[in-house]
C-alpha cells in the first residue's frame, strides 16, 4: 500500500477538501482523487461522502483512519529517525500557528538547540485547526495555537493572553458600519464571534486575510485598518505609520500549548512548551 495515498487520506480527512489536502500536500486536486481512489480501490470501498461544502469521511473512513495515522506515524517518524545526522539520539515535531510563526518560530528553535542539542527539531506553521487535527493523529509532538479543541488525545495548557487592537494607517474613531480599506483579519473561531458582536451591523468583509503579516503590509502599502496584535503594532505606532482606532474594542486572544496526552518525548514536548512561553516574557 502505498504511504503517498495514506497521507493524503489522512490531509483530505483533516482538511475536509481535496483541494486544499492538495495544497497542503503542493500537488495537484487530480493527483490527490487519484490517490483516494487507488485506495478505495484497495480497500474495496469508499473512504469519502462528497457534500457540497466538502467531504466527511464514511463508515469504512472512520474504521480506517486509526490504522492509517499509526502507518503514517510509524513511516514518518521511522524515515525521521533513520536519517537524524550523527549525534541526534531523537527528534520532536512542532507546530505553531501561522500568525505567530514570525514571533516564535527563531526563538523556540534557538533555544531548544542550546538546551537539548541532540535532539533534531522538525516545525511547521499552520492554521489552528488544522495543528489540531494533525496533533490528535500524531503527526506532531506539540502544537502552539488559538481555539484548542477537547480531545483524549491532546492536553492543552494556556501560554499567555494578547490583545488584538483595531489599528488605522490615519487617525480615525470607530464605526459601526463597514469602513472602506478594513481588512479583517480571520484570528479564529473566537475572534470572529467576539468581532460579529462588537459590530453587528457588519455582515460582511470586502477584503479579508488569514495571515496577519499579509495583511499589516497590505494596509500599511495602500492604507486601510485591521486588527492586530499590539505587540507587533507598537513600533509602528511609535513611528507614526499605525494609529490605535479611537473607541475600538480591544478583543484578546488565548494562545494555547497542546501536547500529546501519549506523547514518547514528553519531555522534550515539556521544553517545548516553556520555550513558546519565554517568548513574550
Amino acid at each position: 500500500m502505498n504511504i503517498e495515498h495514506i497521507r493524503s487520506f489522512l490531509e483530505v480527512t483533516a482538511t475536509g477538501s481535496f483541494q486544499l489536502a492538495a495544497d497542503q500536500l503542493h500537488v495537484t486536486q487530480s493527483t490527490v482523487s487519484a490517490r483516494i481512489k487507488a485506495l478505495e480501490d484497495r480497500l474495496r470501498q469508499p473512504l469519502f461522502i462528497r457534500k457540497r461544502n466538502g467531504v466527511v469521511l464514511t463508515k469504512g473512513g472512520n474504521q480506517f483512519h486509526s490504522s492509517a495515522v499509526e502507518v503514517v506515524r510509524a513511516w514518518e517518524r521511522g524515515q525521521q529517525e533513520a536519517s537524524l545526522p550523527e549525534g541526534q539520539r531523537s527528534l520532536v515535531s512542532i507546530g505553531i500557528e501561522e500568525n505567530q510563526w514570525s514571533l516564535m518560530a527563531s526563538e523556540i528553535t534557538a533555544r531548544l538547540s542550546v538546551e537539548i542539542p541532540d535532539v533534531a527539531t522538525s516545525i511547521v506553521a499552520e492554521r489552528s485547526e488544522v495543528l489540531m487535527q494533525k496533533l490528535r493523529v500524531g503527526l506532531l509532538d506539540v502544537a502552539i495555537l488559538y481555539d484548542p479543541q477537547h480531545c483524549a488525545e491532546a492536553v492543552s495548557d494556556i501560554l499567555f493572553q494578547e490583545d488584538l487592537v483595531m489599528y488605522a494607517t490615519k487617525p480615525r474613531a470607530v464605526k459601526e458600519d463597514a469602513v472602506p480599506g478594513y481588512v479583517f483579519v480571520d484570528w479564529g473561531d473566537t475572534f470572529r464571534a467576539l468581532h460579529s458582536t462588537f459590530f453587528p451591523g457588519v455582515f460582511s468583509h470586502k477584503l479579508t486575510m488569514r495571515q496577519s503579516a499579509i495583511a499589516l503590509d497590505h494596509i500599511l502599502t495602500h492604507g486601510g485598518s485591521g486588527y492586530f496584535l499590539k505587540r507587533v503594532a507598537a513600533p509602528l505606532v511609535a513611528q507614526g505609520r499605525l494609529f490605535a482606532v479611537s473607541g475600538a474594542p480591544i478583543i484578546q486572544r488565548t494562545l494555547f500549548a497542546a501536547t500529546r496526552t501519549n506523547a514518547a518525548n514528553s519531555e522534550l514536548a515539556a521544553l517545548v512548551v516553556d520555550a513558546a512561553r519565554s517568548t513574550v516574557s
